[in-house]
């Protein structure tokens, strides 16, 4: 019986993330494959349950809508701040990630869409929500 990716398995795979149009995000065929650890957070759990199941030694091909993937856009995730209200606010540009602390001690990350002499727009959406995306993968090894 040939092996299956579980809920905790050790992996090697080799994987690529596309866009729907098949611009590739990212891409370990051809190069060094990847090991992770199922369930650790290595990967993101919408592409880890792509994985559940899958046999050892098959290459396979998810095409991934907006809902199925990382979620629609949601317009309430974009909110405006005084610049004074933002880190390193003199070296602020437009598509540049900021950490922001959040109560508990958590911290996440919010990227600036817009920004002026007063303000900046920063969206908290994942970078990848509202896009369809391909993920191809090819399992090989299983622990």
């Amino acid at each position: 019986m040939n092996a299956r990716v579980e809920a905790g398995s050790l992996l090697t795979l080799h994987y690529r993330l596309a866009l729907a149009d098949d611009t590739e995000l990212v891409s370990t065929f051809g190069g060094k494959p990847a090991t992770l650890q199922m369930g650790s957070g290595e990967l993101a759990p919408v592409l880890e349950r792509c994985l559940i199941d899958l046999p050892l030694g098959e290459r396979t091909v998810f095409l991934l809508e907006p809902e199925q993937a990382f979620g629609p856009r949601d317009p309430q995730l974009m909110q405006r701040f005084a610049r004074s209200e933002l880190p390193h606010a003199d070296d602020l540009r437009e598509m540049a990630l900021i950490e922001f602390q959040v109560p508990g001690g958590g911290a996440c990350a919010g990227l600036v869409r817009e920004l002026t002499e007063e303000d900046a727009l920063i969206d908290f959406n994942h970078p990848l929500a509202g896009k369809a995306i391909r993920f191809e993968v090819d399992v090989i090894g299983i622990l």
